[in-house]
């Protein structure tokens, strides 16, 4: 316990990066997420066979490939572009921007589905309702489309969150200072690897419980009114 205690601040500080790093790529996870579902559901051939490829692609490949091609992969393709067009003479890609991207991109594909489910599970009558009363396409969307579709997506986004904020551990291995890596590095100085790692835990149940409450506070509040069939 006095262990913890003196390496306190170290873990805090991981903790607050690894928060970060959730709450980031979540962003980027909802924004790909969109896109996806907007992809699949469009008439456009095109970006249908976009959005099949991509969820494809990810659900194929193993989160830690896929970051550590981006981190390493893509601090090389940066440089490459740099040298043939003399735009810039070195570029670095930091361990927070890659871990951002790549679960952005990977929990995007996952969201992109979940969406795509809850805007098919809208009644069309309503949606065509709503145009035939003079709605344009975004009031259509955000009177309509999007209260509905966050009612029908809150069971798999939740899902899908709390499993993200697990996987932000990843980015350990790159050598992110997030809250695994500063466990583990406190544990290895002081011998107490297992102290340490157990406090890592509490940590992510604790972000994984607050994460949950909130998440059912959202379920409640876009319920309000619904019947529920039995």
């Amino acid at each position: 316990m006095d262990a913890i205690i003196e390496y306190q601040g170290q873990l805090l500080q991981g903790t607050w990066v690894t928060m970060q790093l959730a709450i980031f790529s979540l962003l980027v996870a909802v924004l790909f997420g969109l896109l996806g579902a907007w992809a699949s559901l469009s008439s456009n051939r095109l970006a249908q066979n976009i959005a099949a490829g991509y969820t494809s692609i990810v659900r194929g490949v193993p989160d830690l490939v896929l970051l550590l091609l981006v981190f390493f992969g893509g601090q090389e393709l940066a440089n490459a572009i740099g040298s043939l067009t003399g735009l810039w003479d070195y570029a670095e890609i930091s361990q927070f921007a890659a871990g951002v991207g790549t679960l952005g991109i990977v929990f995007g594909a996952y969201m992109s589905e979940t969406f795509r489910g809850a805007i098919l599970a809208i009644p069309k009558g309503q949606i065509e309702a709503g145009a035939a009363c003079g709605m344009s396409r975004p009031l259509v969307f955000r009177r309509i489309i999007w209260p509905q579709m966050v009612r029908h997506a809150l069971p798999g986004f939740s899902s899908n969150w709390l499993v993200q904020i697990k996987s932000t551990a990843l980015v350990s291995v790159i050598g992110l200072q997030d809250l695994v890596f500063n466990g583990f590095a406190a544990g290895r100085s002081t011998r107490q690897l297992f102290t340490f790692m157990f406090a890592v835990l509490v940590i992510y149940l604790v972000m994984t419980a607050v994460s949950d409450l909130g998440l059912r506070w959202l379920d409640r509040k876009y319920n309000k009114g619904v019947v529920r069939t039995q």
